[in-house]
């Protein structure tokens, strides 16, 4: 007994659940597209109707799907939305990234993002800005680069004296041998 379109349209739907994570709503639309599609061929065969060809078949590079959000857009005051599945969170993840095989820096070049923008919620990002603040690391960092900076410039007076005190006793011993 051959297969109804509705049993052969939730096997490619299981398929496709099975590979990438989908929501309820996802499936739902998913299996209507799925079976409207599978529809329409056997209307086709039946009738011995063509269907217009695809892109992919026609020979042209098949076109990636365009977000429908701009970068910008995505960073919202309490979610972002990720550009490649459309899901909402409060923060873009690593985890999440390398389910769609790639990671922040990546993901920052692909969509246009500087290296310095946040993949977080603006509220979040807020939010652990006050937390800094309270515990005082802007002071404390500023002090730390200030220690750092002085570090520096005594490794560069020790490096630049011991560099010239070891000019000088070349300069005695080709003296020395100068004159004997």
């Amino acid at each position: 007994m051959p297969k109804k379109l509705i049993e052969i349209a939730s096997e490619i739907v299981q398929t496709q659940v099975s590979l990438t994570p989908m929501s309820a709503a996802d499936i739902a639309s998913s299996l209507r597209q799925v079976f409207s599609t599978l529809h329409e061929m056997q209307k086709a065969e039946a009738g011995g109707i063509k269907l217009p060809p695809t892109a992919e078949v026609a020979g042209e590079a098949p076109t990636e799907p365009k977000p429908l959000l701009s970068p910008a857009d995505s960073i919202q005051n309490d979610k972002v939305i990720c550009l490649e599945c459309g899901k909402q969170m409060r923060q873009l993840t690593t985890k999440h990234l390398v389910a769609h095989g790639m990671n922040q820096k990546e993901y920052r070049k692909k969509y246009g993002f500087t290296m310095a923008t946040p993949l977080a919620a603006k509220s979040l990002t807020k939010a652990r800005s006050k937390a800094a603040k309270k515990r005082g690391l802007p002071e404390k960092l500023q002090k730390h680069l200030e220690a750092r900076r002085q570090a520096k410039a005594k490794v560069a007076a020790k490096s630049s004296a011991s560099a010239t005190e070891t000019g000088k006793k070349v300069n005695r011993r080709a003296s020395r041998k100068k004159t004997a």
